[in-house]
């Protein structure tokens, strides 16, 4: 069976991203900052494996992927992210809340997939999928406030889609999408998305990438989003 990578597995959409491909079969790596005590995920039935990973420290990532030498991975899947302050304005920002976002929503998915790429080339499906936001489209998703999430996400795309074409040479597909307003820590109870219904839509568009793909953002339906 395909074997699937997913980042911040723990919660939220990545922890439904678990529970889905487990449930049909997948060899499952997921990986969370502490490992211990991961309540739900660890009672996930199926060939799950959980990895202890911070996707900021560089000795972390650097032992995880000693880890994983020579394993193919059909799927990697970007999913870890932090929302941080909310909402702010102009003035409110400062340095200290805004680091820590753009390094793990914009850096991290970078540095991770450099280091996997030979594990992503050695699979059959070669596709490496960030999860990003509507929030990030400057043209469907600006607004009054939000700055650092927002500017976060957009840096992701950004980021990815030079990485989609540097890479391009290799078969490897980089793809972005946003999985809904959806019903987690972050989305909030008003959101219209259960995690359920947003990543079986987001599975099933996964399913269908090729190659031709690369670089773009799509929604979780599989279909374009202005950037």
């Amino acid at each position: 069976m395909p074997t699937v990578l997913i980042t911040g597995a723990n919660r939220g959409l990545g922890l439904e991203f678990v529970k889905q491909y487990a449930a049909d079969g997948w060899t499952v790596i997921g990986t969370c900052r502490n490992p211990i005590g991961v309540g739900e995920l660890a009672e996930i039935e199926g060939d799950v494996s959980v990895y202890g990973l911070d996707v900021m420290n560089t000795p972390s990532v650097t032992r995880f992927v000693e880890d994983l030498k020579g394993r193919p991975i059909d799927v990697l899947i970007n999913n870890a992210g932090i929302y941080g302050p909310k909402p702010v304005k102009a003035a409110d920002l400062t340095i200290e809340d805004w680091t820590p976002v753009i390094q793990t929503n914009a850096m991290a998915p970078l540095f991770m997939s450099r280091a996997l790429l030979p594990n992503v080339q050695a699979s059959e499906r070669k596709m490496i999928v960030n999860i990003s936001s509507i929030m990030a489209s400057i043209e469907q998703g600006s607004g009054p406030s939000e700055y650092i999430y927002r500017s976060s996400k957009t840096a992701l795309n950004m980021v990815m889609a030079c990485y989609a074409e540097e890479i391009s040479e290799t078969g490897v597909g980089v793809v972005l999408f946003h999985p809904g307003w959806v019903q987690t820590e972050m989305g909030g109870p008003n959101a219209t998305m259960t995690p359920t219904e947003s990543i079986t839509h987001l599975r099933a568009s996964i399913e269908k990438l090729t190659f031709a793909d690369t670089g773009t953002f799509k929604n979780y339906d599989g279909t374009s989003l202005p950037w």
